[in-house]
């Protein structure tokens, strides 16, 4: 229903309008199209401006390229923002959320009362773009520079896609071919993981994907001569994108009235480079922040605050709109507006649909794969494909065990598919006999492969990966998994937090997972990183004691949605434990399970151990028992998983009334206490590694079954004693004794 505020006549508005329209001779603009991108300008100031903060200049001063876009450009349906061949938008620049907000309340998806409520408690409008959470936005931005990446994600997902669901299609042909819009800032520029995803970008020759860079060179602290003067299209074309300017600005600080927005130029530079198929397309504009506000154009003022009343109200007057209104829309506006987008959107979907419906009949194998994708269902033949290991001392590390379950995996589900941050062989990444993904003049002797295969090359690029594998599992078709070193980790943590505010289902393939690595020393050796992603909400991390629970650990996250994990395995080998005489590795979904029972139904102690430590658990168990103490093991795989167990469950595995514990983790003590109690014993690595043999560290920083012997008695003691261990998980029990709980 169109909105009724008060208003001037458009005609007479645009008449006295002070400063130059938009150009569009070439798109046909109308009056009302130019009155509508005005009217863009006046929602975004009286947005912050009602608000009290947010960011209104890049709104103001996008707000032609942002109608463009949605007017004459993106490929969307109104009715449908899920619709599966549309192109994705991504607003990188997340900051500057009003310029997608104001979009969708054109296209009917937002009220103007949700523009009202920008930044408040309970509305649709946050201050930076949410994904699950608004409608039509197709990806969380906010961090500057994740939104190039995490595009880039979605284009290379797009082209993966094609391969998957429609390898005969010339590329172009196929309903799932769709382009990926992405606009960005002079933040974006100068973040590192921008400039990762771009160079991987251009290798892979992604020429279903436009980043419009709004070059306006002002920041928070105001000029960007300051910090950032690269010549950033230069550094495009040195990465092998195909690279176009629009001059609005002339000239670095231009903010006269000769400024002109060219959109016919804009419009231009995207259809050009959309034929450009084998680069993707940079284009940078030249912008004055906050135009055409009377004073406040072009300075790091509007960046970040509301103008204020006497500057909205100038701005208002220069644009022939009523300068004592606020959130002025005329209906004529939004009636033409979502009237034109309805129509373009039912003309698109027509056409697309006819051709879905056609493809549908010729591909009925991969139509089958598409429901079942859709519908989040696991292939028939999943559970037998997932390989079994017989019991062996020796074993296996789980990073080899995951990497024979990913090449038994690949043929029965195709959706799944992923790489590692140049690590390979180290991370077990690659499904056997499976292509890359590469454009075909990129294959080397090493790797063969075609634009739609399926083991991705990340580089060494870890925080890039991370978003990218965001973007593929954003996308929606597929699954995908990235891989690098558990310490580097840290490189992408803002990719892995990302993702769990996404609730995106991104598989992060963490190997060399503690001390256990050896000779590479502290560097490479992980010693925070499990407790410091355990403490990130919203994502799994799995740590498996051997082969059978790496795969049963695969089958749990395969099978599940709406949270990223986070796979912990190891370098050395692990024995495999015999199932016939310890508990069943269903329990690894629960997250923690009985692994070996104590010789008394209520144990005397219980020893909780993750990943290779858990060997070591099950050594000291045996020798406690032969000294008649009853013990039992608990592997716990996934501290998440098992939190999120019922009561009764939890009770089953850790029995409150046994408070004679031991906790054994080759990492960090913090967040064991939870588990261990007040009467506990962590065995934990509170310092950094050391190089050396991966054994002869663990042996010097007590990760032995001594140790756990020694543990479990102090902790009887205590539980006997009714000692209390005081706050905080205290040193660890490296070698040290057990004084704070350590």
């Amino acid at each position: 229903m169109a909105d009724k505020s008060p208003s001037t006549d458009s005609p007479r508005a645009l008449r006295e309008r002070s400063v130059p329209a938009p150009k569009a001779a070439t798109l046909g603009w109308s009056e009302v199209d130019v009155r509508a991108v005005d009217t863009v300008r006046t929602l975004a100031a009286d947005a912050v401006q009602k608000t009290g903060n947010g960011h209104p200049g890049s709104a103001i001063s996008l707000a032609p390229l942002a109608y463009l876009i949605y007017q004459n450009v993106l490929r969307h349906d109104v009715a449908d923002p899920h619709w599966l061949g549309r192109d994705r938008f991504v607003l990188s620049v997340g900051h500057s959320s009003l310029t997608q907000y104001i979009q969708l309340y054109f296209d009917g998806l937002l009220e103007k009362s949700d523009i009202e409520s920008l930044r408040t408690w309970g509305s649709k409008t946050p201050g930076h773009p949410e994904v699950h959470h608004t409608a039509g936005v197709d990806l969380t931005t906010g961090p500057l520079g994740s939104g190039v990446a995490t595009g880039i994600g979605m284009a290379m997902a797009a082209r993966r896609q094609h391969g998957l669901y429609d390898p005969e299609a010339a590329p172009g042909e196929s309903v799932f071919d769709h382009h990926v819009y992405i606009v960005a800032g002079d933040g974006c520029m100068m973040e590192g993981v921008a400039s990762e995803a771009s160079s991987l970008a251009a290798t892979q020759e992604l020429g279903n994907l436009t980043l419009i860079y709004d070059q306006n060179q002002i920041s928070i602290e105001d000029d960007t001569d300051i910090s950032f003067t690269e010549d950033v299209p230069e550094r495009y074309r040195a990465y092998g994108w195909d690279v176009r300017i629009v001059q609005w600005r002339p000239n670095h600080g231009t903010t006269s009235d000769d400024y002109v927005e060219d959109v016919d130029a804009l419009f231009a530079a995207i259809e050009e480079g959309k034929k450009v198929t084998d680069k993707p397309t940079f284009i940078m504009v030249r912008t004055v922040i906050a135009w055409p506000a009377p004073t406040k154009r072009g300075t790091g003022e509007s960046h970040g605050s509301a103008l204020g009343e006497d500057e909205i109200k100038g701005m208002k007057q220069l644009l022939g709109f009523d300068p004592a209104q606020t959130f002025e829309v005329d209906d004529d506006v939004l009636q033409h507006v979502r009237s034109t987008r309805a129509e373009r959107s039912r003309a698109l979907r027509v056409e697309w649909d006819e051709k879905f419906e056609d493809w549908t009949k010729a591909n009925p194998r991969q139509a089958e794969l598409l429901g079942r994708v859709r519908a989040r269902e696991l292939p028939e033949g999943f559970d037998a494909a997932v390989p079994v290991w017989d019991a062996d001392p020796k074993g296996i590390a789980t990073r080899a065990a995951s990497g024979k379950i990913l090449t038994a995996l690949a043929d029965v589900m195709p959706e799944l598919w992923g790489g590692s941050a140049d690590l390979a062989e180290s991370n077990n990444t690659t499904m056997g006999g499976q292509p890359s993904f590469l454009p075909t003049n990129r294959q080397t002797a090493s790797w063969k492969g075609n634009p739609y295969g399926r083991t991705l090359h990340f580089g060494v690029r870890e925080n890039a990966m991370g978003m990218i594998v965001n973007g593929i599992a954003l996308d929606g078709l597929t699954r995908p998994y990235g891989g690098t070193f558990l310490v580097f980790s840290d490189y992408m943590r803002p990719a892995v937090r990302l993702g769990a505010i996404q609730e995106c289902d991104a598989i992060y393939v963490w190997t060399h997972d503690s001390i256990g690595l050896g000779e590479d020393g502290p560097t490479h050796q992980p010693i925070e990183q499990l407790a410091a992603l355990r403490a990130m909400p919203g994502l799994d991390i799995v740590r498996p004691a051997d082969a059978n629970e790496t795969a049963a650990a695969w089958k749990a996250i395969l099978s599940s949605h709406g949270r990223p994990t986070g796979l912990a395995l190891s370098r050395q080998a692990m024995p495999i434990f015999d199932r016939s005489t310890m508990g069943s590795v269903d329990g690894v979904a629960k997250g923690a399970y009985v692994l070996a029972e104590g010789s008394k139904q209520t144990p005397d102690v219980i020893v909780v151990a993750t990943g290779s430590e858990v060997s070591v658990a099950v050594e000291a168990a045996g020798t406690l028992e032969s000294q008649g103490i009853a013990t039992r093991v608990v592997s716990m795989p996934c501290v998440e998983w098992f939190v999120h167990q019922d009561d009764a469950y939890k009770e089953q595995v850790l029995p409150r009334g046994v408070r004679a514990r031991v906790s054994i983790e080759a990492g960090s003590p913090t967040g064991w206490r939870d588990i261990v109690g007040d009467a506990g014993i962590i065995i934990g690595i509170d310092h950094f590694g050391a190089s050396a043999d991966g054994k002869k560290l663990l042996t010097e920083f007590g990760f032995t079954p001594e140790h756990v012997v020694a543990a479990a008695k102090e902790s009887q003691a205590r539980a006997q004693s009714g000692t209390i261990v005081p706050g905080g998980d205290g040193p660890s029990a490296g070698g040290a004794g057990f004084e704070e709980g350590n």
